[in-house]
This record gives C-alpha cells, sequence and structure tokens, in this order.
C-alpha cells in the first residue's frame, strides 16, 4: 500500500505537463439543460463566467486529486442541482500530432463532452434517467482535423439531489487537459496511478479483514469464545463489503452513485450491531437485554436510513454507543486477556464512531501522506484488524505441554 500511494501521489512530470494545455482559466456557465447548447455557433455571451484556474498547490479533500476548485455552489449557486453547461474556446496547435481531452477527473456527479457539437464522450449516462457513476480519469480523442483549429469544448454536467450539499459541490471541479499523443497516454496513466492510490487502502485492508475471518474459521472450533468469533466474522464481512465498495465504485463503472448512496447510508447499521452483538459475547454469559436492544436500535437505525429521519439515525448511534460502554464495563471486570480486548474493542469503536468520539477532540478526517489522501477510518483499521487476529489467537486453550 506504501508503495502504491508513493508512486500514485507523485505530480505529473514535468516535461508531459509542458506539452500539454490545462483548460483552466475563464469559462462559460449556465443552469438548466439545452441541447442545443453543445452547438460551436450559439451565442453565450450572456452566460455567466466562472474561473476555473486553481490555487497554486490546492487539491480536494478525499484523493488528493491536483488542480482543485469548488463547484458552482462556490460561484452563486449553493443547493443547485440537475444540469449546467460549460463552454470554453480552446485552440489546438497546428502538429501533424493526433490530440486527445483528457477528461475532468472529478466532476459533480457526471458529464458528457462536446466538441463543436459532437459528442466525444463522457460519465455515466445523461438523459431523461440519468446513470451517474463515479468520475475516472477519461480520455477522449479530437477529430482528425481539429489540429490547427479553434473550436467550441461544451461539458453538460449533472449532480444529484443531496441532503446536504458542501459549499462548493457541484459540476467541475478539475479543469480538462489538452494534450498531443503519446503525452495524453503517459498522462492518463499518471492520472489513473494517482486514482488507484486513492483507494488501495479500500482493497487492501478488506482482504485483510477477510484473512481474519478465515483464521477464525480454521482455529473456531478450538476457541473459548465461539460466539464472538461468529459474530466477530459476520462484522468482519460487512466492514469488508463496506470498504471495499468505495474501491469498486470509485474504480469501476458496476455500480451506480445512487446505489453507492443508499448502500452506505444502511449498511452502518447491520455492521454496527454485528460487531455490538460480537462483543456482547466476550465475557460470557451474553446479555439477552443487550442483544434485544441491540436489535431494536438496528431496525431503528434501518428506519432512518430508508425513510431518511436523520434523528432515528442518530437515536439508534448514539444508543448503540451507549450499548457498547456497558459492555466495556463488563470486560474491564472480566477475566484476561482483558487489556488486550479493551484495547481492540477501542480501535474498532473509533472506527465507527469517529464522528461522536473524534470529531469533537479535533482529530482530523483525513490525512495526506505521499499527497494522497487516507482517512482516520483507514489509519484504525490497520491497527485493529491484526489486533483482531492476535485477540482470537488468545481464545485458542494452549496444546498440551504449553501454557
Amino acid at each position: 500500500m506504501i508503495a502504491v500511494l508513493a508512486i500514485g501521489g507523485r505530480p505529473d512530470p514535468a516535461p508531459l505537463r509542458a506539452a500539454s494545455t490545462l483548460l483552466d482559466g475563464t469559462w462559460r456557465f449556465h443552469t438548466g439543460d439545452d441541447p442545443r447548447w453543445a452547438a460551436a455557433g450559439i451565442d453565450d455571451s450572456g452566460w455567466q463566467t466562472m474561473d476555473l484556474t486553481a490555487p497554486p498547490g490546492q487539491h480536494d479533500g478525499d484523493v488528493g486529486l491536483p488542480d482543485y476548485v469548488g463547484g458552482w455552489s462556490a460561484h452563486g449557486h449553493p443547493g443547485y442541482h440537475g444540469y449546467a453547461w460549460y463552454r470554453r474556446t480552446v485552440k489546438v496547435p497546428g502538429t501533424s500530432a493526433s490530440w486527445d481531452i483528457l477528461g475532468p477527473t472529478l466532476v459533480d456527479d457526471g458529464y458528457a463532452l462536446y466538441w463543436n457539437g459532437r459528442l466525444l464522450g463522457g460519465s455515466g449516462r445523461l438523459g431523461p434517467d440519468p446513470r451517474l457513476v463515479s468520475t475516472r480519469p477519461l480520455r477522449f480523442a479530437l477529430p482528425a482535423d481539429a489540429a490547427g483549429t479553434t473550436g467550441v469544448l461544451a461539458n453538460r454536467t449533472y449532480m444529484l439531489a443531496r441532503s446536504g450539499p458542501s459549499a462548493d459541490s457541484g459540476g467541475m471541479h478539475t479543469a480538462p487537459i489538452l494534450a498531443p499523443r503519446p503525452t495524453s497516454d503517459a498522462l492518463h496513466r499518471a492520472q489513473w496511478r494517482r486514482t488507484i492510490a486513492g483507494y488501495i487502502v479500500d482493497a487492501v485492508e478488506p482482504a485483510a479483514m477477510l484473512a481474519v475471518i478465515a483464521l477464525a474459521l480454521a482455529f473456531g472450533s478450538r476457541s473459548n469464545r465461539k460466539g464472538f468469533l461468529v459474530f466477530a466474522c459476520i462484522a468482519l464481512a460487512l466492514t469488508a463489503a463496506r470498504r471495499l465498495n468505495n474501491a469498486i465504485v470509485s474504480w469501476t463503472d458496476l455500480q451506480d452513485l445512487r446505489t453507492y448512496t443508499w448502500l452506505a447510508s444502511v449498511m452502518w447499521v447491520p455492521t454496527m450491531t454485528a460487531w455490538l452483538l460480537a462483543w456482547n459475547r466476550w465475557r460470557l454469559p451474553a446479555w439477552r437485554s443487550i442483544d434485544a436492544l441491540a436489535v431494536v436500535l438496528g431496525i431503528a437505525g434501518i428506519i432512518g436510513a430508508l425513510a431518511d429521519m436523520p434523528i432515528w439515525a442518530s437515536i439508534s448511534r448514539l444508543g448503540l454507543l451507549a450499548l457498547f460502554v456497558v459492555i466495556i464495563a463488563r470486560i474491564v471486570r472480566g477475566s484476561p486477556p482483558r487489556i488486550l480486548a479493551l484495547v481492540t474493542l477501542a480501535t474498532v469503536l473509533a472506527a465507527l464512531f469517529g464522528g461522536e468520539l473524534l470529531d469533537p477532540i479535533g482529530v482530523p478526517g483525513i490525512w495526506f501522506p505521499f499527497n494522497i489522501g487516507v482517512s482516520r477510518t483507514q489509519y484504525i483499521y490497520a491497527i485493529s484488524i491484526p489486533l483482531l487476529a492476535v485477540l482470537m489467537v488468545r481464545t485458542l486453550p494452549p496444546r498440551d505441554g504449553q501454557r
């Protein structure tokens, strides 16, 4: 993971950026949607102007993508969602090379790129029923006769409605790049290395979680806490699925953003409930009252997520956290390995309840080692996964002749 982060976080090679043109600066911008706005000859002089020039060293707050600018919410359209268009003229140098447009690497939430009214391609599917996917590095070939001409590049964008949009959401956050081949090929590879690095932890840590599950399955029959192992395996599988989903949606088109958002709002509930049921079985006998309350709070959390009732989700989270406090008190009065169990549980709680436990004390939600974003949750799981493996092994009775 460290090697991938280090490679992906390198700046684009200076010779490649010198041979290409970042299409930042002033664009024409208009909310709404009209297919005729893709054409080169329309009069857009009355449109709003929007500067897509990023301050030096500016990057997004998630992956660390360079040349980041605020979206249309930061340019006079807070709370707006739906369609909007960007347009600007582009002069293509008159060389014998073939020219490509590298699409914007961060857009809320999908786009279609046009050259003089001709569709080049885009991210997701726009139209009456848009299917939006996570924006990834894409490359589009300009027409063969584009060299030495001036054309109009138009970008039709669409943003999904959000329950709590940020102050800079909406539309393009990075400008497209004009580049000749093979420079465009090399820049495209560099963009993909950065994108892979941005979510490599979300791919590797689930694999480690599955390895811990395999450990539990291999030796669980000898454990003196079989109930703990069963529910811990369920919780690890749900956690792994939730983390891996970040990489899947960011690297592929397999899942659209609506599905991803729905899963993210619902999957935390059974995951937290499974962890609670697991830790309730660390000190035996398990309290049935905690099991019953965990299930009730889990149902309340799912209802809150499905019905978009934040108060129910908050009650569920705080209620589950209170039950964990009771479990901690039980473990403190329990038998060894008490300290190891408490430390492991503390890491799990920090990962599950970062907003409640870490935000108030000012722990940043994300760091940027090697210029690539790594969340605090990912750091915490890097600690909790091996702790869980050690803890599971400690539940095994010693072999004959061993202490």
